[in-house]
């Protein structure tokens, strides 16, 4: 009798599950009125009045869906709109709007290098703790890639010293696992010093950094820059969903009729078009939610570090804090959940340096007395060696 062809999935369930990795969805309940530290709503702007009616109205006026992808019938007055405001707001030429921030990363990638002897750049040189969508962008590449050591413009410098031709450096702005910045001027340096260009993913920075939220790149410097470009998420501070590439006019020209996410997708929903725009509109009112975030985060760290617990310290919005192992990181989240705290569990193959971690997320919107009692509910259901 011929064997089961996924058999083999059920050897790799006892595997994972023996390591403490296996996971699992739990869909989240409407109104809960737990303090919630696992999502990515920076600016607490997902549910706000604002927000929440500029998606509903987007939909009753163009649909639930876009109906087709971004050449066909997928572009609304909406989309351009959002990318006509989201370039201004971050000082970019251009910019252009995909389903998933993770499309948009894909299509920065894959249509900004080709293989050698095309024209384009044929180095990929990426950050060792980049996000899981540079990484595929990497790999869907036809380029040569070259993975250096986190945060290090020395080494970054050093391979393209040693290419030949043109290159393009890819990194996080803010890396998602510990919430650290990556050191942009430096790196944009060593790019121009050998001709490269610099993609930012700038997904942790967008609403957190910058003048009034308008992300690392800007406050780097290098908003607008011919050599720069950025890609960003709408689905954290601006509380919808969605992505966007940000940069010179002629690279968003290049990327309608090459980047592969953009062409062959369906448009974003013209609800998150909408909502985004929204939450745009009130971070521009509102600058202040920018800083408070900062504020929240360092909160967290400078508490859950003076009571003994291992994190590191943000630069933005992540808060990250290590467990002794990750079977503890599930507990411990489960724990904190049963208290009424959602958090983040961070394990391997998440986490760059196999070190399981709580990872916590900053809101604008939590009052001190939240804070004070998501600190209490951490310190309280920590494990022995955390």
């Amino acid at each position: 009798m011929p064997q089961d062809p996924f058999d083999w999935i059920d050897d790799r369930r006892a595997r994972l599950e023996s390591a403490g990795l296996l996971r699992s969805l739990r869909p989240r309940a409407a109104g809960s009125d737990a303090v919630d530290l696992a999502g990515n709503d920076y600016l607490g702007l997902t549910r706000h009045e604002e927000v929440t009616a500029a998606a509903g109205e987007a939909a009753r006026r163009w649909g639930a869906g876009a109906t087709g992808s971004r050449l066909v019938t997928g572009s609304t007055q909406l989309h351009a709109q959002l990318e006509e405001e989201l370039a201004a707001f971050c000082g970019a030429e251009s910019a252009l709007v995909f389903s998933s921030g993770y499309a948009a990363n894909l299509a920065a990638v894959t249509a900004l290098t080709g293989p050698p002897g095309g024209g384009a750049p044929s180095l990929l040189v990426s950050d060792e703790a980049n996000h899981a969508s540079l990484i595929d962008g990497c790999r869907l590449s036809r380029a040569e890639r070259a993975v250096v050591p986190h945060a290090d413009p020395d080494a970054v410098a050093k391979t393209l010293a040693a290419h030949d031709g043109p290159a393009l450096a890819v990194t996080d702005s803010v890396f998602s696992v510990d919430g650290d910045a990556a050191p942009l001027p430096a790196l944009a340096a060593a790019c121009r010093a050998h001709g490269a260009a610099l993609l930012v993913d700038d997904a942790h920075g967008l609403g957190v950094l910058g003048d009034g939220g308008r992300g690392a790149v800007q406050a780097a410097g290098l908003a607008g820059a011919g050599d720069v470009v950025a890609t960003v998420t709408l689905s954290k501070s601006l509380g919808s969903q969605g992505g966007a590439v940000l940069g010179p006019a002629r690279v968003v020209e290049h990327l309608v009729s090459t980047a592969r996410t953009f062409i062959f997708d369906t448009g974003l929903a013209p609800a998150a078009a909408g909502g985004a725009l929204a939450a745009l509109e009130v971070l521009r009112r509102e600058p202040w939610r920018a800083a408070r975030v900062r504020a929240v985060a360092a909160e967290l760290h400078g508490t859950l570090t003076a009571a003994g617990l291992t994190a590191a310290r943000p630069d933005a919005a992540v808060v990250s804090v290590h467990a002794p192992s990750p079977g503890a990181a599930v507990r411990w989240a489960a724990d904190c959940r049963a208290a009424g705290l959602l958090v983040g569990c961070f394990r391997p193959p998440s986490v760059p340096d196999g070190i399981s971690r709580l990872r916590l997320t900053a809101r604008a919107d939590l009052s001190d007395a939240q804070v004070a009692r998501a600190v209490e509910t951490i310190l309280a259901t920590a494990p022995e060696g955390a």
